[in-house]
């Protein structure tokens, strides 16, 4: 492997992600607060998950293989209802904190909305659960070893690079659709959530057949993206209006 290989994937990984916090979130220091308190919320719901994972193939028969191959099951499956679970907690602990800075402010408004508190504490999470997926990846990228040298697929890298960033931006819509959920008890839509999230973490068993995992995790994507859009006020009008503006190389000029 080489630094190209490195480099690509990483960009790959996180450079979308990169774009988000640089133009949205990076200017607030309240949002960056944000971003990193979601960051650990994710951390803590990993660890609790590994803990449990851990402790039950401890307890098991380790050359028992079908019994192994379901507790890895059982751990990606209760890994995702925990993260579900934290985010829950998450939205709680910032409904609090509303409440605290519009007691606090003096003309009785809260700094940010909830829907902008949705949208960065669900990039917090994506960033922190993209970086566990390819921080050892991307070190093994740089060698000595060669993918695909016994006939497996030489697309590893690549695909978890492609996975990775699918990942972070459905946690981001997930963030807004879950939150918005809360907000208006609108129960079913956090069901939603958690049946996404299941249903792109059951696909990567399909793996090594990548188109398995893939393209359901980008259709997933590309629903919950049009989802989030609706719920955060957009509409296909605004979105026409948008591409005509760029494709007339006019400014497209923020609402008030």
């Amino acid at each position: 492997m080489t630094l190209a290989v490195f480099f690509g994937c990483t960009f790959i990984a996180f450079g979308p992600a990169l774009g988000l916090f640089l133009f949205t979130i990076a200017r607030d220091p309240l949002r960056i607060i944000i971003l990193i308190a979601g960051a650990f919320f994710w951390l803590v719901s990993l660890l609790l998950s590994s803990l449990i994972w851990f402790i039950a193939v401890k307890a098991s028969d380790p050359q028992d293989e079908p019994l192994q191959k379901g507790l890895l099951i059982f751990g990606v499956m209760f890994s995702v209802l925990l993260q579900e679970a934290f985010r829950f907690l998450y939205y709680k602990l910032l409904r609090k904190a509303i409440e605290g800075l519009v007691a606090l402010s003096e003309d009785g408004c809260s700094p940010i909305s909830i829907q902008q508190m949705a949208y960065v504490a669900g990039v917090g999470f994506g960033l922190m659960s993209g970086a566990f997926s390819m921080i050892n990846l991307l070190a093994d990228s740089l060698g000595p070893g060669t993918v695909g040298i016994h006939g497996d697929s030489q697309l590893y890298f690549l695909t978890s690079a492609f996975m990775t960033m699918v990942l972070i931006f459905l946690h981001t819509f997930w963030g807004i659709i879950f939150f918005h959920g809360c907000e208006h008890r609108c129960w079913w839509e956090i069901a939603a959530v958690v049946i996404m999230h299941l249903t792109v973490s059951g696909s990567t068993f399909c793996n090594p057949l990548y188109v398995g995992s893939l393209v359901p995790s980008y259709l997933v994507m590309a629903t919950a993206a049009a989802w989030a859009y609706m719920l955060s006020g957009g509409s296909a009008r605004n979105l026409r209006r948008f591409l005509l503006c760029l494709q007339s190389g006019a400014s497209p000029q923020l609402g008030s």
